[in-house]
């Protein structure tokens, strides 16, 4: 009984710690539907932005790409030789979810708007966002947003 009521204790306790980190590789994602975490590359310059994920056949299904831009803007990104599907979350300088274009369409160069006043947007698999619940509203925890008086810090 003992070891069974400490490996609960440690699981939990695990989990909590799981959050408390804020690192550059992750992405962490709240709201009302739970929450998620997505290992990503980072893409923060005019060449790495280019080149996103296209070629790709698979990605992970815990994997991602965050864009991350200079300072807040119009975003428009199409799928110019990118072979997977993925859904789109466009985020605001505060790190909240301002749109999500779901399930775009591979090799599709049709402009996908995001928005105005964009700081960054993550790309993960399509159909992701809908199975877990992710809505516009969400909160995504990245050092990105922690210098924009953001609605999840790195420090809670």
């Amino acid at each position: 009984m003992r070891c069974t009521l400490f490996t609960g204790l440690f699981l939990i306790f695990g989990a909590n710690a799981l959050w408390a980190a804020c690192s550059d590789e992750a992405v962490d994602l709240r709201g009302d539907w739970g929450r998620a975490r997505f290992n990503v590359e980072i893409a923060d310059d005019n060449e790495e932005r280019a080149q996103g994920l296209m070629h790709r056949s698979k990605m992970a299904q815990s994997a991602g790409m965050l864009f991350v831009y200079e300072s807040p803007r119009r975003m428009s990104f199409w799928m110019r030789n990118t072979l997977i599907e993925l859904d789109m979350l466009f985020i605001d300088a505060q790190g909240v979810v301002q749109h999500i274009h779901h399930r775009a369409i591979p090799l599709d160069e049709t402009p996908i708007f995001g928005g105005e006043n964009l700081l960054a947007a993550l790309e993960i698999n399509g159909g992701l966002a809908e199975r877990l619940g992710i809505t516009e509203g969400t909160q995504v925890r990245h050092p990105t947003f922690s210098d924009n008086d953001a609605a999840w810090p790195c420090t809670e």
